[in-house]
């Protein structure tokens, strides 16, 4: 949890981070060469940089090389740092395919040049176009939306019908948020900057600042624990952080709200984790046979009973938890636009002051 008290050192922080981030490519560079030796490529193998925690996705690629005796090797890191280690390495990087949780991530990483361009029926049968670029160099494999969770003894779900909501100054100390180097709290401001304007955005910033207080989180299972404790009324995550404690803790008093379905309201906030090739890559047949496994029913049914996403091939249900996809609505701000948005976003969340 944050505990920095100024505005002025929130923008500093960010800003350092930022740098941090520059000076240590060069470091990340002569990592890469160190830790995956450029050897030539084995025909039995792919490398795979991840923005995705290694538990969530492992599983995944094992039944993957049970099916094809392809080996993954992975190596997981931030998204962002990820992006930027690419744009380094180039055409000499170990990598052959980049997986993220934010398709905003995905798509800077497709105008930068890094990733491949597929022609592949089974993506165009598998992934609605909405879920992927238009040329396919990045394809979402499982949705995500941006949700408020609740501790049922302190807050009714009545209470509750849009984030805009929790800018309002009776939630003071009450909830729990993501800090300001979240992609997910940066995807969710942007697609709100799109959808509401940059005023309306601000003013809920601002809100959700005064109201967190020092309830500031650097992980989303944080802020569901620091709920389901009573330690605040409520936060803001990603939908499968409140399912996949509810199956360690059954009886956890939680409770997720869509929000903003009323009428005239923006939807639910999505986005996609998705995957790409990368450019450079010798490895291409293998990495094709990758994502056709990903986005057949069977790779999409284990994002869905695993990791308790909502699957994006239209013929593979979501968990039976969840709430059915087909009772809300979801934000119509595109994907491919979170990209172009984000910068703008940042900015905008260091005015605030968020941490």
């Amino acid at each position: 949890m944050c505990n920095v008290a100024t505005r002025s050192s929130s923008s500093v922080r960010i800003r350092w981070r930022l740098i941090v981030t520059s000076l240590s490519l060069c470091s990340l560079f002569t990592f890469a060469w160190l830790a995956f030796p450029h050897t030539a490529p084995a025909a039995d193998k792919l490398t795979v940089y991840s923005g995705r925690a290694e538990r969530l996705i492992m599983p995944v690629f094992d039944a993957f090389t049970a099916k094809t005796g392809i080996q993954i090797d992975l190596f997981s890191s931030g998204t962002t740092e990820l992006v930027n280690r690419l744009k380094v390495e180039g055409d000499r990087s170990p990598a052959d395919l980049l997986i993220t949780n934010d398709a905003g991530s995905l798509e800077m990483a497709r105008t930068a040049g890094l990733l491949r361009p597929l022609n592949m029926r089974e993506v165009d049968r598998a992934i609605p176009p909405q879920f992927r670029a238009a040329d396919n160099s990045w394809i979402g494999l499982s949705g995500r939306f941006w949700i408020i969770v609740i501790n049922t003894s302190m807050v009714r779900p009545d209470e509750i019908a849009s984030l805009l909501d929790l800018a309002d100054p009776k939630w003071k100390d009450k909830i729990a948020i993501p800090n300001a180097g979240s992609e997910y709290l940066q995807a969710g401001a942007s697609v709100m900057r799109a959808g509401l304007g940059d005023d309306r955005t601000k003013q809920f910033l601002r809100g959700l600042r005064d109201n967190a207080g020092t309830q500031v989180y650097q992980k989303s299972s944080q802020i569901v624990d620091a709920v389901t404790k009573g330690q605040v009324a409520m936060g803001i995550v990603n939908h499968y952080y409140v399912y996949r404690q509810l199956v360690a803790q059954p009886a956890a008093p939680l409770a997720v709200i869509m929000p903003d379905q009323q009428e005239g309201g923006l939807g639910a906030i999505m986005n996609v984790a998705g995957i790409g090739v990368l450019k450079h890559t010798p490895r291409v047949d293998n990495a094709k046979l990758l994502i056709e496994f990903l986005v057949a029913q069977a790779g999409q049914k284990m994002f869905a009973d695993l990791d308790k996403e909502y699957p994006l091939h239209p013929e593979v249900k979501a968990d039976p938890a969840l709430i059915d996809r087909k009772s809300f609505r979801a934000a119509l701000v595109p994907l491919t636009k979170l990209a172009e948005l984000r910068e703008p976003t940042i900015q905008l969340i260091e005015q605030v002051g968020l941490r």
